[in-house]
């Protein structure tokens, strides 16, 4: 029997790790040696299996024949270095060797070798004396997993144009890194196979994880991958929406149900929303009943649901609005966090609300899924425009590929205008034609913007947590190796100082709380906690400390007065008190509204909501919605 691959894909936050995690549970339990593997920098298989994993083939201790790995992109990082440098090390002097590996310290190298080492598992099941009849992969929020999924045939050509060019490329010397456009090619042959593989979505019934959804399946067809299966999360119990808020959401779920079932032909299976968390292989087992079995177990049966003390988890507005207005300085704000967990709508809701206090605003995103224009209901592009209806916000979205392009003709005409030869251009055109170059764009594209004096504020909405460090980790690298980078192959010389400057400039920034707030945005449930608190951590080893925390979708003490909501909330409130212990600064919570966010009408009303009452009159108010 050959090994079934299943992939489970989505927008973040939408369960693809509690799905994934259920049905290999359910696999091994069946007596199929299974595997799940994940290459999420931000990944949480720990925590939901609660034991620690790693980057191993790990036996889940509870689950005979079931193992688990994280990728870690920093060790796959080493090991693939390691590998592709190998026969360079035996037949070059250590001087070039040594420049040649500076060349492979771009941010690229992680995500190819995190992908080299996620194709290892498609190129050959059999991994460190296993042999696996399943293998599941917990891929990264969709937007990111595209891209990764992409490289195989981007890296093909990347690895062709360096064996008749220079030799080398970003991601090593061609002819060392022959083999893996090989492997990659047969990587891609088996995702096709649809005997073998399988593309899960898991999606929630909202008009963002909708769209999502069909642009990955887009995306996925155009690389000729077929096999498709929905799977619809979060859909609220019949008994969960004997309570007005959740009834609304309930309205809104239909609505969106039977658009799903309109617009996509795929197989579709739905998941009810549990009043509790779903944490351990116990759990596991229960939601494979629900899911598999169609058992209807009480969704809220393993918690509380009497009377208790209930918690207010408040700062004061004060010490919130302290973290977010300019005070004589520009104030950069940073939204990070999970996929899924509300950043977008977050910074939305925080730049309308401080355009409205006068302030210039900048709303921008590197995110490659950008919802900016969902929820702000009005179009965003690549150049800053402003948004309609609101007085003093512009928004812009970094488009990668065109970020890209105008990047390779900035540092290509700047090294002409230096006098380079054309066979050095050559050479730099050839690194820059590789797939990293659209990262190191965006950012280079934030680091304008946020160089710029004429905003009061720049509102910044990042991408999903682990992909965002990697970002924000960039201008220190650079910072210290720039020297070594892009430009080593041609001339030290035509190292870009006035970037240098620019990233210098943009490091004090960041890690000057004065002008710079990083807000954790995150549901009050352990794994979003977890995940927000080790990229906090990580953020502190390059000086930036957390300055405010964003509880996201906190039911409203008021709408507890149902069994099903009442132990929703009472798991909230725990975690309120969690994560204002754990990152002591402070808390800024956002309620569960009947519906999705949309338009500057609804942003407007939230932020009041949230940040409290603005200087603006009635007629103003009026005024700016027209």
């Amino acid at each position: 029997m050959q090994t079934q691959f299943i992939f489970f894909s989505g927008k973040g936050g939408v369960g693809k790790t509690s799905m994934a995690c259920t049905h290999a549970v359910r696999y091994a339990d069946e007596g199929k040696r299974t595997l799940i593997v994940t290459t999420d920098p931000a990944s949480n298989l720990a925590d939901v299996f609660e034991q620690e994993i790693g980057h191993q083939i790990t036996p889940i201790v509870s689950v005979p024949n079931l193992f688990a790995m994280e990728i870690d992109p920093d060790i796959a990082t080493r090991e693939y270095i390691d590998r592709a440098m190998a026969p360079i090390r035996a037949a070059f002097p250590p001087q070039i060797v040594q420049v040649m590996e500076e060349q492979m310290s771009g941010p690229c190298t992680a995500e190819v070798a995190a992908f080299d080492r996620f194709t290892d598992f498609l190129d050959a099941p059999s991994q460190n004396g296993h042999t696996f009849d399943v293998v599941i992969f917990d891929t990264a929020p969709t937007g990111h997993t595209i891209r990764l999924l992409e490289l195989p045939a981007e890296w093909s050509q990347s690895i062709d144009a360096a064996s008749q060019g220079s030799g080398q490329t970003c991601i090593g010397p061609a002819a060392a890194i022959q083999d893996a456009k090989h492997k990659y090619e047969r990587a891609l042959a088996a995702m096709r196979q649809s005997v073998r593989t399988q593309f899960i979505f898991v999606l929630q019934p909202e008009a963002i994880s909708i769209k999502e959804t069909r642009r990955a399946i887009e995306e996925l067809s155009k690389l000729g991958i077929r096999n498709f299966r929905l799977i619809i999360n979060g859909i609220i119990p019949p008994d969960g929406s004997q309570n007005p808020l959740f009834a609304a959401r309930a309205e809104m779920q239909a609505r969106y149900l039977e658009q799903i079932e309109r617009e996509f032909e795929y197989p579709k299976q739905q998941m009810t929303l549990l009043a509790d968390e779903i944490r351990g292989t116990v759990k596991l087992r229960q939601v494979g009943k629900i899911f598999f079995d169609g058992e209807t177990l009480t969704p809220y049966s393993a918690l509380p649901v009497e009377e208790r003390t209930r918690v207010r988890v408040a700062s004061s507005l004060d010490d919130v609005r302290a973290r977010l207005f300019p005070n004589g300085h520009r104030r950069t704000l940073f939204f990070a966090g999970k996929g899924g967990v509300g950043k977008t709508v977050a910074s939305c809701m925080t730049a309308v609300w401080l355009a409205r206090q006068g302030h210039k605003t900048l709303l921008l995103t590197t995110d490659p899924a950008a919802h900016l224009g969902d929820v702000l209901d009005t179009p965003v592009s690549d150049t800053v425009t402003p948004v309609i209806g609101q007085p003093n916000l512009w928004a812009v979205k970094i488009d990668p590929k065109a970020a890209a392009e105008a990047y390779k003709a900035r540092i290509l005409a700047d090294a002409r205008q230096r006098g380079r030869p054309e066979s050095a251009i050559k050479v730099m055109e050839e690194e820059l034609n590789s797939p990293c170059t659209e990262e190191i764009a965006a950012f280079d594209q934030f680091i304008e913007y946020a160089s710029q004096d004429e905003w009061d504020v720049v509102v910044f909405d990042t991408a999903p947590t682990g992909h965002t460090l990697r970002l924000l980790e960039l201008p220190v690298d650079w910072s210290k190796q720039i020297d070594m980078k892009v430009f080593v192959s041609v001339d030290t010389a035509a190292a870009d100082d006035v970037a240098k400057a620019r990233f210098g400039k943009v490091i004090r920034m960041m890690t000057d709380p004065a002008q710079s707030t990083f807000a954790f945005v995150m549901y009050p449930e352990s794994t979003p906690i977890l995940e927000a608190w080790r990229a906090a951590k990580e953020l502190v080893t390059v000086g930036v400390q957390p300055g405010l925390v964003v509880a996201n979708m906190v039911i409203p003490l008021e709408q507890a007065t149902t069994p099903f909501v009442r132990s929703r909330r009472a798991m909230q409130e725990k975690y309120l008190v969690e994560i204002g212990k754990r990152f002591g600064v402070p808390l800024v919570q956002i309620p569960l509204l009947p519906r999705e966010v949309k338009g500057l009408k609804m942003l407007i009303e939230l932020g009041e909501q949230v940040y409290g009452k603005v200087a603006a009159s009635e007629a103003s108010i009026e005024a700016s919605l027209q």
